[in-house]
């Protein structure tokens, strides 16, 4: 069989399986992107691999957005004051970012999946204020923190909603809700801006991602209803997959310095 066929099959497969995870937790899922394009489809350039898995993120979370703006759990205004100034900051990470050896960058990589790991471990709270309205105070919290995550997020080249949720959270006091759908503004702005930096480099394999995109679209599908299952036993799902993203961290060092 054609290998570029096999590639991309394996990319759709993987998608879906991301696509999968995203619907079921709400998170965490497309830092496996990376990894999965390295060491499961072939793409032998970590920088392609991440410069095609910040454009695929992107395009998942939109999707994502969309559901959850019509559900009215936005708040666009401290959404789009926190994404606004995370942009300018991706943009500078994602130049650094390819500034750096390959090998050294997915080390980072690693680093920072442990930290979404480690994220999901963590108990979650949905106190907070579902009526919370963006002011002068506000803004001069969210700017800078905005500019901040966006620039870790351009860097490492996912999505960045394990540090954009609790961002939010402790900048406005909103809700976990609110800033779960809220973070998503960030995401899509974040991977676009990432991943057109990347493109520009002509560093985004782009049959790939039309792959990516199109499994994790059937993955989303399938996802909400195995949700549903699982509402009983949320926590016990989401530690599994906290594990499973730190054995996948572990397991990058390992290929990486092996």
């Amino acid at each position: 069989m054609d290998p570029l066929v096999v590639s991309l099959a394996l990319a759709a497969a993987g998608g879906a399986l991301i696509g999968l995870l995203l619907s079921v937790f709400g998170g965490g899922g497309s830092v496996l992107a990376t990894p999965l394009l390295l060491y499961v489809v072939g793409v032998r350039d970590p920088h392609v691999a991440i410069g095609t898995s910040a454009a695929a993120v992107a395009v998942n979370a939109l999707v994502g957005l969309g559901a959850q703006a019509k559900a009215g759990r936005v708040k666009w205004p401290c959404a789009l004051v926190f994404g606004g100034a995370g942009l300018a900051g991706s943009l500078v990470g994602a130049h650094l970012a390819k500034m750096i050896d390959g090998g050294q960058l997915i080390l980072w990589f690693a680093g920072a999946m442990a930290l979404v790991g480690l994220s999901m471990l963590a108990p979650k709270k949905d106190e907070g204020d579902p009526g919370v309205r963006l002011d002068a105070a506000l803004t001069r919290k969210l700017a800078p923190l905005g500019l901040l995550v966006g620039a870790a997020a351009g860097f490492f080249g996912i999505g960045g909603g394990f540090l954009i949720v609790p961002g939010l959270m402790a900048a406005t006091g909103m809700t976990l809700a609110n800033a779960a759908a809220s973070s998503l503004v960030s995401v899509v702005l974040f991977g676009a801006a990432t991943s057109a930096s990347y493109a520009i480099s002509g560093l985004v394999d782009w049959p790939v991602f039309a792959a990516l995109v199109a499994g994790g679209g059937v993955g989303a599908l399938a996802g909400g209803p195995l949700a549903a299952r699982l509402a009983g036993h949320a926590a016990s799902a989401r530690r599994a997959f906290a594990l499973m993203v730190l054995a996948t961290a572990a397991y990058v060092v390992w290929r990486t310095l092996g």
